[in-house]
């Protein structure tokens, strides 16, 4: 390909992504009024002729979004000021001004609590929401609107709190992936025997899943995608980095207790616990329509999952 489409760019990793200034008309919208007015992402990919096939999706996605803000500043009354909306539900107001010995400074510090506390409140109301929305219609479908109506808030204030769709896109999806990581640290395994510690993780892991249905949907709409909105974030690469350290640290338990056997790669063997939860919550339904039964027989779900702790520790063992 000896010359990249309008909009498309190689940056200096080597990978292909897009260059693209945001409409004049768009400038005084929430999403962009405080941003650089010119929008970069990565593809993630390095093969040009992939990047720039991702490329202009993530263009076609973009113009999509600029028609939807477009839709959104008519609703938007350009003289108000939102300042005056937000001011109320900061989550990190600035510090006042007091005097040491005034008798305000309990009352000035139980406000900024207090407003912090809401602020907070927001911000989960905000993600848990825009997860449902997400599950349902993965980022180009969502509509901030659409968010905003399940909460008690308003679209300039989730831009407030968040910045953009797409952002918001991205920390739900962290939200997502942090809430089985959190799961898995808070099992406290190093104080369970090598074996049954591996059970644990196992039955966590099968649960998780079949209990957070909407994570799986998230997850396989951006697959769909080609990952291309998640790829470079680091922040979710380190926290779920902690898993594999989880299963690593696991096995060499278990090899120094004589339990398991050396050589096992920690990354396949958290495949291989994933896959068999993911499943089972992602192809329910065509699963059901080929072969005619439920995965979520509730008379099945107790062999299903002892099942899979069956597997793994068989895998495992000396």
């Amino acid at each position: 390909m000896n010359k990249l489409p309008i909009n498309v760019r190689i940056g200096r990793n080597g990978r292909v992504g897009i260059l693209k200034k945001v409409p004049k008309d768009l400038w005084g919208h929430p999403q962009y009024r405080s941003r650089s007015k010119v929008i970069e992402r990565s593809t993630g990919a390095m093969d040009i002729e992939e990047g720039v096939r991702i490329a202009t999706a993530m263009l076609a996605d973009l113009e999509q979004e600029f028609a939807s803000a477009r839709e959104e500043l008519v609703e938007i009354n350009p003289d108000e000021d939102l300042a005056t909306e937000v001011a109320p539900l900061d989550p990190a107001p600035p510090e006042p001004e007091f005097n040491e010995a005034s008798d305000q400074e309990p009352h000035q510090s139980k406000s900024r609590s207090s407003r912090r506390k809401v602020g907070e409140e927001t911000r989960r109301q905000i993600l848990a929401s825009a997860m449902e929305e997400f599950a349902a219609k993965g980022l180009s479908g969502a509509r901030v609107d659409s968010i905003a109506a399940r909460t008690r808030t308003t679209k300039p204030m989730i831009y407030y709190h968040f910045g953009s769709k797409e952002k918001l896109y991205a920390a739900v999806m962290e939200e997502a992936y942090g809430g089985v990581r959190s799961k898995e640290q808070n099992l406290q395994l190093d104080r369970l025997p090598a074996e049954e510690a591996m059970r644990r993780l196992v039955e966590v892991t099968f649960d998780h899943h079949a209990e957070h249905p909407e994570y799986v949907r998230l997850v396989s709409v951006e697959n769909i995608e080609m990952g291309r909105h998640i790829t470079g974030r680091k922040s979710l690469v380190e926290r779920n980095k902690i898993a594999i350290d989880t299963v690593r640290d696991l096995l060499k338990r278990g090899e120094k207790e004589g339990c398991f056997r050396p050589g096992i790669d920690p990354w396949q063997l958290h495949f291989l616990i994933s896959s068999y939860s993911f499943m089972r919550v992602s192809n329910r339904y065509s699963w059901r329509a080929v072969f005619e039964q439920d995965l979520w027989d509730e008379r099945e779900v107790p062999a299903q999952r002892e099942m899979i702790i069956d597997v793994i520790l068989r895998y495992v063992k000396a």
